[in-house]
């Protein structure tokens, strides 16, 4: 691979802590570059083949890199097939669910706990982080790192204010404010067609569940309540009922969209970015929301504020990862290559690559003005560099630093708020909490109750209806789920 001088040279000016590209040593000297292919999501656009942001990893790392983009969507299925089929990279992102625990566990990754040591970028990270992925205290893959707390409230505040209306705190201002935004022409047009808040099949699972983050806010636990050893799923309790009480009352006023069991997230983006939703919650960031809505609105005000409830600010508590990067065995054969993968890893989290999976190039996607950095495309560093940024491990820490000159306004106040959350986080007692039944039919449970709870939304099942699907839940393995962790519980009290 030919080693490109001025691009690697730009790469490394970045960090600042790097006098000359003479200051590293010259990975061309140690052979041919490592060969690596790897499996990631994409929930946006396909970055373009051979990009510059590539070529720069590739340098840096001495790597020649294959990356397998899979729509977000279709992810956790085309990963399945993959492990089915033996077919996997030899680097994949998979999430942390009953299935890829099962996984885990039967040995088709390699665990590697063991090796952090020898590296010292992966060994220097908080050990929360690897915790909160381990499977019976293993720990199989590098998470792509993300605030502990990230739920927040990103609203059209022109909408707002034009219609006068309060941020939601209460389950009746939820309400309130999801009608106004859906019936009082909140964008002035005439018509009917705006709604304040838009669902997407998916709306009710994982750590993004707005019926979980709404529900927190209330009062509620994250996805377990545990009391004096006793553990309660979060939808056998008051706050969370209510929470899908508000819902089924939005749906029956067709104040969200009616085919939200089916949508995908694709469409509701669309829907956002195009000026036709006021109203979401999100882990995400809303300057992105922004920079795509004046595209449709040019006058679009987004805004973001921290998720409050009638106790105060209150949200639930995340894993600190979007996922994980794992090396399959049927892909990587011997430890000399694991290592060799762990190598690329460890250097996408030295401070250039760091600069680099966040910021882009210089001069291409920012520049330097009067001692300060400022974004040059915005567009482009979306299109370019935000696929990697999303999807290689990087640390907030380092996002705060590097983008503390280079990102607008809305931006930072959106990373400050994560920041922020760490302090009214409310955690899931059972999240490293090992269950037999959970590993073997934790997906099916899900299924089951999230099910449920669409069909209680929906109107196809009335409040008996409700308790006769959580007797099933009960019976298909839920009760002895909850036995296992409370065991579990105890033993690690």
């Amino acid at each position: 691979m030919n080693i490109r001088p001025a691009v690697l040279c730009g790469l490394l000016l970045v960090s600042g802590t790097l006098a000359s590209c003479g200051s590293r040593s010259d990975p061309a000297a140690e052979g041919k570059p490592f060969y690596l292919t790897m499996g990631l999501s994409l929930t946006g656009e396909l970055p373009p083949k051979n990009n510059m942001v590539e070529q720069a990893i590739e340098e840096y790392t001495q790597t020649a890199l294959q990356i397998q983009w899979i729509p977000y969507s279709a992810y956790e299925e085309k990963v399945r097939l993959m492990i089915a089929a033996g077919e996997l990279p030899k680097l994949i992102k998979l999430g942390y669910s009953p299935t890829m625990m099962s996984t885990l566990k039967s040995d088709q990754f390699w665990e590697i706990g063991p090796y952090l040591p020898e590296f010292k970028e992966l060994q220097a990270v908080d050990r929360r982080y690897y915790d909160n992925i381990s499977v019976d205290g293993r720990v199989y893959g590098i998470p792509l790192f993300r605030d502990l707390g990230r739920a927040a409230i990103q609203y059209r505040k022109d909408w707002f204010d034009r219609l006068g209306l309060e941020l939601p705190v209460t389950l009746e201002d939820w309400y309130r404010a999801i009608r106004a935004l859906t019936l009082e022409d909140p964008d002035g047009n005439g018509r009917q067609d705006t709604y304040g808040l838009v669902l997407e099949k998916r709306y009710n699972q994982d750590i993004g569940s707005i019926l979980t983050r709404i529900s927190v806010s209330q009062g509620g636990p994250a996805k377990w309540k545990v009391e004096n050893g006793r553990f309660t799923p979060e939808f056998m309790t008051e706050p969370f009922f209510e929470t899908m009480r508000l819902f089924r009352r939005l749906y029956q006023e067709n104040l969200i969209n009616r085919d939200f069991a089916i949508t995908d997230t694709i469409e509701t983006t669309k829907m956002y970015e195009s000026g036709r939703a006021g109203l979401m919650l999100s882990g995400g960031n809303a300057q992105t929301w922004q920079d795509m809505l004046v595209k449709s609105s040019p006058g679009a005000v987004v805004d973001v504020a921290p998720l409050t409830g009638p106790q105060g600010r209150r949200l639930p508590g995340e894993p600190g990862n979007a996922g994980f990067l794992a090396i399959p065995k049927d892909a990587v054969k011997t430890e000399d290559e694991v290592k060799q993968i762990l190598g690329f890893l460890n250097r996408l989290m030295e401070p250039a690559l760091q600069a680099l999976l966040i910021n882009g190039l210089e001069n291409r996607h920012w520049s330097r003005k009067d001692g300060y950095a400022e974004m040059l495309d915005r567009t482009l560093h979306h299109k370019e560099v935000k696929p990697y940024r999303d999807m290689l491990p990087h640390l907030t820490e380092a996002e705060a630093d590097w983008k503390r000159n280079l990102q607008p306004d809305l931006y930072r106040k959106n990373q400050r708020i994560g920041r922020e959350n760490e302090a009214y986080i409310v955690p899931n007692p059972a999240l490293t909490l090992d269950s037999g039944t959970y590993v073997e039919r934790g997906k099916e449970l899900e299924l089951l109750i999230t099910d449920a709870q669409t069909k209680f939304i929906m109107g196809k099942l009335d409040e008996a209806g409700w308790q006769t699907e959580l007797n099933k839940w009960r019976q298909a393995g839920g009760d002895r789920m909850i036995r296992e962790y409370e065991e579990a519980y105890a033993k690690k009290q």
